[in-house]
């Protein structure tokens, strides 16, 4: 079964856009996944096809009209009932490559770009919308932050990626930044590789990739070893169970 990706959008020329290269594209070519659009402005009920109105309350901007998105987002859940709808959000819940695993899984996602100052909060309250956001920072719209998420997810997809465990020895896998890579030439501008990534005992190896791997997330992403506890504890890949196995 094809996994369906919907992006309802005004802007659905900005797609696939980079999903339409390397890793992405290609399994788009081979079908192992497809993409459709959905223009917000077909559901708009006046003839200037407005999708937009001034906040309440005053203030600066437009912000995006509930009854306007809902009929978008129903057109698209009546047509994919069992995929879920992402809604692209600053004000959402941080997206995780937990949450990127849990929706690769499924038969697809459904992703509702904002636009200007944001959605009608009632459009939350009335559709099973999951708000999400790719960073604490804004961006023009949502397009992007969902093609962030389209990436990070159809890479996972059965068949896009060369190997079957390229995906499991990656950072945020067990919660951790994974550890530093290497490759020829030996020596570039007086650095070497480490000696023992040459040494050719697998033990070793792997014993000192967690230990890497734990040291780089401590000293640049403290907040990960709060999050998930002693680091010393979890392996950021599949060295310890080949260990242990």
């Amino acid at each position: 079964m094809t996994w369906e990706a919907n992006v309802l959008t005004l802007y659905p020329d900005m797609f696939p856009g980079p999903l339409g290269q390397s890793l992405a594209g290609r399994a788009l070519g081979e079908g192992l996944w497809s993409l459709n659009t959905v223009q917000i402005r077909d559901f708009a009920a006046d003839k200037h096809r407005s999708v937009d109105d001034t906040p309440a309350g005053g203030g600066a901007g437009m912000v995006m009209r509930a009854d306007v998105l809902a009929r978008a987002i129903d057109h698209v859940m009546e047509r994919c009932p069992a995929t879920p709808v992402l809604a692209m959000t600053p004000r959402g819940k941080p997206l995780s490559q937990a949450l990127v695993r849990e929706l690769a899984a499924g038969p697809g996602v459904s992703i509702l770009c904002g636009r200007f100052e944001g959605m009608d909060e009632r459009l939350f309250e009335g559709r099973p919308l999951l708000p999400i956001s790719i960073g604490d920072y804004v961006l023009s719209g949502g397009e992007t932050a969902a093609i962030v998420v389209l990436d990070a997810c159809v890479r996972l997809l059965p068949g896009v990626m060369g190997a079957p465990t390229s995906g499991e020895e990656e950072s945020f896998e067990a919660g951790f930044l994974e550890y530093p890579h290497y490759t020829r030439p030996f020596e570039w501008e007086g650095r070497t590789i480490p000696e023992v990534l040459r040494s050719g005992d697998h033990a070793k190896i792997a014993a000192w990739r967690k230990a890497k791997a734990v040291e780089d997330t401590r000293s640049r992403r403290p907040d990960l070893i709060e999050r998930h506890g002693d680091a010393r504890r979890t392996p950021p890949s599949g060295a310890q169970r080949e260990d242990e196995g």
